[in-house]
């Protein structure tokens, strides 16, 4: 069997130097607050229904994803405050919509990459 780990410790001192430097430069901590609101399943089919139609009302989402008004508007609003969709509101009705192209982009990245993983299983 072969080890996955390295049979001697020794490192790149320049690249480990580089790296941990690029870390100090990014926020770690608001990627991982993104992953963690994709990392729940209804909000997940939330934001793959939101793209496949660039925008969708509360009322349409709680259809699609199979629960009440209040779930849906909890998940919508979660999304929201993570800076992961936006919403406007036209009359008595609200519509959320996907916070940019990075965001769909994401989505759509990690769909494509399910679908591999899925062809790969069988």
């Amino acid at each position: 069997m072969v080890k996955d780990t390295c049979e001697i410790y020794c490192y790149d001192e320049a690249k480990v130097r580089k790296v941990r430097a690029a870390l100090q430069r990014q926020d770690i901590a608001a990627m991982v607050k993104m992953f963690k609101a994709f990392s729940d399943e209804t909000r997940m089919k939330i934001a793959c229904a939101l793209c496949e139609e660039d925008e969708l009302c509360v009322c349409d989402v709680a259809n699609i994803i199979g629960s009440s008004l209040a779930t849906a508007s909890h998940h919508l609003r979660t999304l929201k405050n993570m800076g992961l969709a936006k919403f406007r509101k036209e009359g008595k009705l609200v519509f959320y919509s996907l916070q940019d192209n990075h965001i769909r982009r994401l989505v759509l990245t990690a769909k494509a990459h399910s679908q591999e993983m899925q062809a790969y299983a069988h």
